[in-house]
């Protein structure tokens, strides 16, 4: 049975969400907390390393919203070590063509529709009390997020989202725009065309859109285009945000 927050995806649901990035299981709860339906540790570019990542996954179910790891790319043990520490799903980042993006969705599958590794005492397989007869339903309830962040992978974004298991084509902004030679130039036609294009894909074929944004400003424009599965910052934009507007106040 597909988990509840999967079928709010592939409903159409608007969910909101933002990275932790600082290494912290305390920023990790208190974005959980915030009321974000989901939080994602970022193990590519952020401080978390796979020694602190239960902590992590632990201090997000505890604050009640929706642990996902992005790990440091996209191989069959990273992807699998994720899952079996716990995480409802992942964020695969640095994939280009659809060959690459069948082969990887079969790491997050139980045989036989893919080739996760079984280990019934892992939290991802639910410690044990799921029997061997019972793992292959556990498949319905990861997550599946694909990031778009290179111009091969923009021209093959509806092969990706045809995929069954690709939940969300993820648009890396940073990467996307650099790759595209409009490096930060989100306004840029180029830049807006490849947006529209992941979300015609994705309305194609039933997935969901996503995107990580830092600027407030943005969130609508965005949401009125069509991504609703939207990434609203990460817990070191946060902080950095709020020391710098305290420090402005303070200083009149």
């Amino acid at each position: 049975m597909t988990s509840a927050f999967r079928s709010r995806i592939l409903a159409g649901e608007t969910l909101f969400g933002a990275w932790a990035s600082l290494g912290s299981p305390g920023s990790a709860e208190l974005l959980g907390r915030s009321g974000l339906d989901w939080v994602v540790v970022d193990m590519e570019h952020g401080i978390t390393t796979e020694s602190e990542l239960l902590a992590h996954l632990t201090a997000i179910e505890v604050s009640g919203s929706v642990a996902l790891v992005r790990p440091q790319s996209g191989e069959r043990l990273r992807i699998g070590r994720a899952l079996d520490m716990g995480a409802a799903g992942v964020v695969v980042p640095r994939l280009d063509t659809a060959e690459q993006v069948r082969e990887t969705m079969t790491y997050l599958r139980y045989p036989p529709a893919g080739q996760r590794g079984v280990a019934l005492l892992t939290r991802g397989a639910r410690l044990g009390t799921v029997n061997h007869a019972g793992v292959a339903a556990l498949n319905d309830d990861i997550t599946g997020i694909f990031q778009i962040e290179s111009p091969s992978a923009l021209e093959a974004a509806g092969d990706f989202a045809a995929i069954d298991g690709v939940d969300v084509l993820f648009v890396g902004p940073a990467d996307l725009s650099h790759s595209l030679g409009v490096p930060g130039q989100f306004a840029n036609a180029t830049y807006q065309a490849g947006l529209r294009r992941v979300v015609d894909a994705c309305r194609a074929n039933g997935k969901a859109a996503g995107i990580l944004l830092y600027d407030p400003a943005s969130f609508k424009p965005h949401l009125d285009l069509g991504f609703t599965f939207v990434g609203i910052g990460a817990d070191v934009s946060f902080v950095n945000d709020g020391i710098k507007a305290a420090l402005a106040a303070a200083r009149g």
